[in-house]
């Protein structure tokens, strides 16, 4: 069997996802490739695939989106992303790169992340089977292809119902994620573990981790996003871990705290063993990453679905959420100042302490772990292919 996996924009957020199925593929002997922009390369050979170079738009055209989806509307910023970004710049770019890759490399089925559209063209003119792999809340993600709908029946008419109708894979547990897509299908991946190295010199403490994702470091916003999280972790009973992506100085960081340790990329799936929360912007990858290991999360989202993946864990008892105040003179949210510090802190020490947060989360992790696992779910998409 030939799959070929395709991946947008967005770093490890979107990539990661794919991992599971690459890995249950390689477990089956299939050849395998991700198509994917440049940036993906190192990230992709790291894990031992085969990666192909696609086209990405340019930094000046994707920048001011970016930046705009910190003070838009979420109507606005849906479109923004949605239709402009991915469905159209990202389309555009990686079409070329995409078509020459199905061609040459005659994939028999094409796995996708939601955002990646030029996959699901050339498939559904090729024939060719396509599944999608959730990086986020099923509602969602239909909603963008909607949203997106304009710049995608520009490439095929029909293409949004071949979307919405493929198979739609996703870790999500039910009860906080039902999903419109009619042909969804829950799966559970395993969880690696192992030691992480004792960067606090023996402390007994409980262990927070913060991450923020790998696209805040390319905002505008990031060091002070990044200050106040310090600032929070200054007075907490607990070992911190910090992750502030590849893209992020760590020189201009400011003083860490003595019981702080920062790091630009530690693999999620190796903290969930050893920690007591996660605190994050609410990206679906590191909030439910957190969930599927029973550990409660605090939310401070940014942009996109981080306030909706907040709300529905915090309305499960899994965590809470802290949105903090806006910035004022350029009108973008994001942490900012003694205020938001002290809420941070606060809510950390409030999942600390209180046993129903990670009882909560525990029971969704119970719920993820009770679905079928990623190589069944591959094995019955492969032996129902068509032909």
């Amino acid at each position: 069997m030939r799959v070929l996996v395709a991946c947008s924009l967005g770093g490890a957020g979107h990539l990661s996802p794919l991992l599971p199925f690459l890995a249950a593929s390689k477990r089956r002997e299939d050849d395998t490739v991700v198509v994917g922009p440049p940036a993906l390369r190192e990230m992709v050979e790291a894990a031992g695939h085969l990666f192909w170079a696609g086209g990405e738009p340019p930094e000046d055209q994707v920048a001011p989106i970016r930046e705009r989806l910190l003070d838009a509307q979420a109507d606005k910023a849906a479109v923004l992303a949605n239709r402009e970004l991915f469905g159209r710049l990202a389309t555009g770019a990686m079409l070329p790169g995409m078509e020459r890759a199905v061609a040459e490399w005659r994939p028999q089925l094409v796995v996708r992340e939601p955002c990646e559209y030029a996959s699901a063209v050339v498939a559904g003119r090729e024939g060719l089977p396509m599944v999608g792999v959730a990086i986020s809340l099923a509602e969602a993600e239909a909603g963008s292809i909607h949203v997106a709908a304009p710049a995608l029946e520009a490439h095929r008419l029909g293409l949004v119902s071949e979307l919405l109708a493929s198979p739609y894979l996703t870790r999500f547990p039910e009860s906080l994620d039902p999903s419109p897509f009619p042909r969804t299908v829950r799966f559970s991946e395993p969880a690696p573990g192992g030691p992480l190295p004792d960067w606090w010199h023996g402390s007994p403490a409980p262990l927070v981790y913060m991450s923020f994702g790998t696209v805040l470091g390319s905002m505008s916003i990031a060091l002070d996003v990044y200050r106040v999280a310090l600032d929070a972790a200054a007075e907490l009973p607990a070992r911190v871990l910090l992750s502030v992506g590849r893209r992020v100085d760590r020189s201009l960081l400011g003083p860490v705290p003595s019981d702080v340790h920062v790091e630009a990329w530690v693999d999620q799936a190796c903290i969930v063993d050893h920690a007591a929360v996660v605190v994050c912007h609410g990206g679906s990858g590191t909030a439910f990453g957190a969930l599927a290991g029973g550990v409660p999360v605090v939310v401070v989202p940014l942009f996109a679905d981080q306030f909706e993946n907040g709300r529905r864990i915090a309305d499960a008892g899994a965590g809470l959420v802290v949105e903090t105040r806006r910035r004022g003179a350029n009108g973008t949210d994001g942490p900012h100042g003694g205020e938001d510090v002290e809420r941070i802190r606060d809510a950390v020490n409030a999942v600390l302490t209180r046993d129903s947060y990670q009882q909560h989360a525990r029971r969704l992790g119970d719920e993820m772990a009770a679905t079928p696992t990623v190589d069944d779910v591959l094995d019955q998409l492969l032996h129902s292919r068509p032909g």
